[in-house]
Parts: C-alpha cells; structure tokens; sequence
C-alpha cells in the first residue's frame, strides 16, 4: 500500500495540470532514458518487488516453445506450474489488499468462486519495433482535445511514463494487437443455471496506426477498422457490423454501420458507441467494453490513482486452449475455476467518474491495467446510485509469434442478476489469426451487403 500512496502523490501535480484541459507535455528526454532501463521498453518496473512475490521483467517471452506452429492453438510455457495457494471464500480476508471490490464481490456472491494463484510470469512481450516507437513517442506524442485524441505518435506505446489517467487509457486503446487480425469472438450469456447457446461470431480488425510507415497525422483520423459477422445461431446469422475508429473522437466521432439480412439493408448505427447494449450481449456489456474499454472517453471525469499489486486472470492458456471445450468452461455464475490461472503483478489504477449531465449507465468505473502490457485486465462498474454492479475480467496470454500480450476471454459479470456474458470462446474454432492480409477497401459500407449474404 506505501508504494500505491507514493505513485499516488507523484501523479497529483500533472493530473491537476491536465485537469485544465492543457494538452500535456511530452516527458523529457532524461525521462525517456530510462525506457529499457530501469523501466522495460514499454514502460514498467523492470525491477520485481521487495517481497520477491513479483520477479524482475527479463524480456517476456522472446521465442515460441518448441512444437509450435503458427496457425494452431497456442503451448502452455507453464503448463508444468503448481498452485502456490487457493484464495476463496473461506480465507479471501487474508488476501484483501491484492483483490479489487469486483473480485470480493465475487466471492461474497459464488461459494464456487475460487482464484488458484500460480508463481508470477512476466511474459509480456512486443515486437522490438514497438519498443523502438514507443521510446520515439515518449518525447514526442501529446493528449488533444482535452484527452479525446493524440498527436505526434507513430506505431508504438504512446505514452509509456505516463502523467494522468487520459495516457494511460491511451496506452491500452494503442497497444500493438498486430496490424490485420481474424478473431472468433464467439459469446456465451449462460442462464443462473448455467445454459447457455453459443454466439459464433468471426471479427476482422485492421489498425492503420500499427502499420510501419504510418504516424497520427497521417491515417486520415481513421485508429482502426472493425467488422463483426454473426454467423450463429440461425435467428442472428448474417448480421454485420462495421466501424471506424477514429483517433480524435472530438474532430469526429466513430462512424458506423450495420446490415440486417431480414431487411437487406446497411444503416448507420450511431448507437454503436457508449452505453448502448453490444452485439448478442443480453443487455450484459455495453459497447464501449468490447476490448474492456475503447471509444471516447467525454463522459467522464478520469484520475489516474497510482500502481497497486492485485491478483489477476494472467497466463491463461489453458483456458485458452483447444483442448478445453466451451461446455468444459461454462459453469453456472461464472467460468470453471479449474481452467483459471491468476498471478500477482502491478496494476495502473484509474477511476472513471460519470460528469454531471452526462448520461451512461455507469455512474463510476475502476480500471486496472498490467504494467507491462498496458492491457486492461479487471473492471469494477458501479450503478447510477453507486453500488457495484458489475465486474470484469481480462483472461490473457502472450501471442508469443507476434508477440503481443492480449485477452483470450474477455467476462462481464452482472453482480444483481447472477448472470454473465463472456467472450473470444475460439476454443472450438480457431484462434486469432494475425497472418490475415486485408486492407482499407475491406470496409466500406458499400461491401457490407455482400459480406452478409448468407
């Protein structure tokens, strides 16, 4: 808790500095000298803890394990790790200060809830090209309209020291995820009892701002493109979605569209941003929690809080692997302990409170992101009367032929109904292809038709 209070108080005066709107200064080159130093190439404490419970950064992991082949689901490089300790309902008193709100919660509400804690891997790894960009973009990349855009950045971590909680968003929204990409996001909203249909659905995503080449000035204000196909079950198949993500949401907002087969017809969608419900989500997440955040951040007032230790879903690839079945994970109020991994690493915290006359259905969010990857692993959300209400969680893995460190599942509990949604369930179909070559003429709204012609 010292080391929270104490990157608390470091982060005070540059939050109060932003806090008037002022695009914040890029760090000094002294500063940025400390990037693959005592700070990893991205950012992190390269140092473990004094506790020894947290190992130093040695580069994550650098090469795939033997037998791996790209295409196929991906080794477990710890498969031969033991549990050091259980945390569950029965002693999660003794474990309070490494669990977040959403977590007790968790275990208040699930007698079945169980986190099987494993000794702490720091794979987390990026391509050298990212690590060279992002020293780059240290002492060059700078917030725009008050946070809702960036300038002078290219390719990598945009603000890898950063100063309030606007950078540190922006550096998960930018992390690199590889620059064409093929995902099955397919989704599960099992019942209290734990039934459940699975949504299959196949994402296309193409990043213009990872491309080699390209910097925030010039991709035309276009982040990335998105196209979401449903493929099943019958009465949802064929449904299309696209988006483009825009990097200045203030000069202009995200557009999109979307195509209903029954109609035949391609509409815009401005509804797909914010609270709105997402694709096949039961009302379960909102848009804006696909990736655990993205789009714009206006509605609400951020404060970048410190760095925490917590116990998060970390390595998780044996839930990740073809080997487990979606039924083998799906249990009633949440995913099947025994697949879970979780691990102890430094968290960035940040708070999202709602602004006064700003709608979304969340009055307040906190979002806790892995220092070494920038990846946002858990979520606190908490209702208009400020209660909490829902939790989420990052189960994730090194893509060690990229690499990048990305989620494998991405889970949204609802902590009144008993329910959740879950998602990126590719067990049974493929995993993430980041070999798939596509390019910006894929995603006009004149080829959405076509793409949902069942």
């Amino acid at each position: 808790m010292k080391n929270y209070r104490k990157h608390a108080l470091a982060l005070a005066a540059g939050a109060a500095v932003f806090a008037f709107g002022t695009a914040q200064a890029a760090v000094s080159a002294q500063e940025a000298a400390k990037l693959g130093n005592e700070l990893t190439p991205v950012g992190a404490e390269r140092a473990g803890n004094a506790a020894g419970t947290i190992p130093a950064w040695e580069g994550g992991i650098t090469t795939p394990p033997a037998g791996f082949r790209v295409g196929t689901f991906h080794i477990d490089p710890y498969a031969s790790d033991k549990p050091l300790y259980s945390v569950t309902r029965a002693n999660m008193n003794q474990y309070a200060n490494v669990l977040s709100p959403g977590q007790k919660a968790m275990f208040e509400k699930y007698p079945t809830f169980r986190m099987d804690v494993y000794p702490t891997r720091r794979s987390a790894s990026f391509p050298q090209r990212t690590y060279e960009f992002t020293k780059r973009n240290a002492t060059q990349c700078q917030l725009v309209a008050n946070g809702e855009g960036v300038q002078n950045c290219a390719e990598g971590i945009p603000f890898p020291i950063p100063q309030n909680a606007h950078e540190v968003i922006w550096n998960h929204k930018l992390k690199y995820k590889g620059l064409s990409v093929i995902s099955y996001s397919n989704q599960a909203a099992p019942s209290a009892n734990g039934n459940f249909t699975l949504t299959r659905v196949r994402e296309e995503l193409l990043g213009l701002y990872y491309k080699p080449g390209n910097t925030s000035e010039n991709i035309n204000n276009i982040l990335l493109y998105f196209k979401q196909e449903v493929l099943g079950p019958a009465r949802l198949a064929g449904q299309v979605l696209l988006v483009h993500e825009t990097l200045n949401a203030s000069a202009a907002p995200r557009q999109a569209w979307v195509y209903n087969p029954g109609q035949r017809r391609v509409r815009r969608a401005p509804n797909v941003a914010y609270d709105n419900p997402g694709t096949a989500s039961d009302g379960l997440r909102t848009n804006d929690m696909t990736d655990m955040f993205n789009g714009a951040m206006d509605r609400f007032e951020w404060t970048l809080v410190g760095k925490k230790e917590f116990l998060v879903p970390y390595n998780a690839y044996r839930a990740h692997s073809d080997k487990t079945k979606v039924a083998d994970l799906i249990r009633p109020g949440h995913l099947n302990p025994d697949f879970m991994r979780y691990e102890l690493h430094r968290m960035w915290v940040v708070e999202a409170k709602l602004k006064q006359g700003q709608r979304h259905i969340n009055s307040r969010r906190t979002f806790y992101l892995d220092e070494d990857s920038w990846q946002i692993m858990l979520i606190d959300h908490y209702d208009g009367q400020g209660n909490l209400w829902r939790y989420s969680d990052a189960p994730s893995v090194n893509y060690y032929e990229v690499p990048t460190f990305w989620s494998t599942l991405e889970t949204h509990h609802d902590l009144k109904s008993g329910r959740y949604i879950t998602m990126l369930l590719d067990n049974e179909d493929k995993p993430r292809d980041f070999g798939y070559q596509s390019t910006p003429a894929n995603y006009s709204p004149q080829n959405l038709r076509t793409a949902g012609v069942r």
